[in-house]
């Protein structure tokens, strides 16, 4: 089994680049897709171009903003999302039951310019955690997805220059990547490439991906459980279309 997960920063825009030919040359079983920037239905429907898979996807009240897509070959035995509080708005999370685990296809909200939201991040991480342990509760979990966090000094170019000062590298952001953690997900690259330094996003700004100055804020994390089943994970920043590269975990 091949998971696919990426943010592709605009559905619309990325299906001007080729995104079909990418998406069939990483032959993912399963598709996550994550800042869609389209109402479900137009996602939806966008999406059958890629062939024989269900879509299901979720957009934010805002036009233009937020929201994720899951594209399987299997369908999912259900899927759903929170009903309530914050983390049920904006089109953020998606889960999808595979029968022996839970899939969760998340988009964690930027702490902003200034960091303005980071304390709404910081209980945001708080109810987000808590919800999956409740999934977690009842079968494996695994979870990808952008979660806007640079875990270790590792994971992003220029660590002194932006810890505590850009958003997605602050101690809270930190803190809570160690709980998720600590509540039994392993993150998959890290685990399987310890000292690997390896980048997932760029900004469009200064010629950062030529540059490879870069952040690793994508992410595959799993229940402990499911480790053995883990073949291998690799990073793409050869495929082109958005700010952010495909991560592809593969699974027995």
């Amino acid at each position: 089994m091949k998971i696919v997960t990426w943010n592709v920063n605009g559905i619309r825009a990325i299906l001007k680049k080729e995104f079909e030919a990418k998406i069939a040359e990483l032959a993912p079983d399963i598709l996550c897709l994550q800042e869609t920037k389209a109402e479900a239905a137009m996602t939806e429907d966008l999406l059958q171009s890629l062939g024989d898979y269900t879509i299901h996807a979720r957009e934010a009240e805002r036009k233009g903003y937020s929201g994720t897509a899951i594209a399987s070959k299997a369908a999912p035995e259900q899927i759903t999302h929170p009903e309530q509080g914050e983390l049920s708005k904006e089109g953020r999370i998606q889960c999808a039951d595979f029968g022996d685990f839970y899939l969760v296809n998340v988009y964690v909200p930027n702490s902003g310019n200034g960091l303005k939201r980071l304390d709404y991040r910081e209980e945001w991480d708080a109810d987000f955690l808590e919800y999956l342990k409740g999934l977690q509760e009842e079968k494996p979990l695994i979870l990808c997805g952008d979660l806007n966090v640079a875990h270790q000094a590792i994971d992003l170019k220029n660590d002194k220059s932006n810890y505590n000062k850009t958003a997605g590298f602050t101690q809270v952001e930190i803190d809570g990547m160690d709980r998720l953690q600590q509540a039994g997900l392993v993150d998959v690259f890290r685990k399987l490439n310890p000292e690997t330094e390896a980048y997932t996003y760029w900004s469009y700004r200064f010629n950062a991906r030529q540059k490879n100055i870069g952040w690793r804020i994508d992410y595959f994390l799993v229940s402990e459980e499911l480790l053995p089943r883990v073949k291998g994970i690799s990073i793409h920043k050869e495929l082109e279309g958005s700010d952010h590269c495909p991560v592809v975990l593969e699974l027995d």
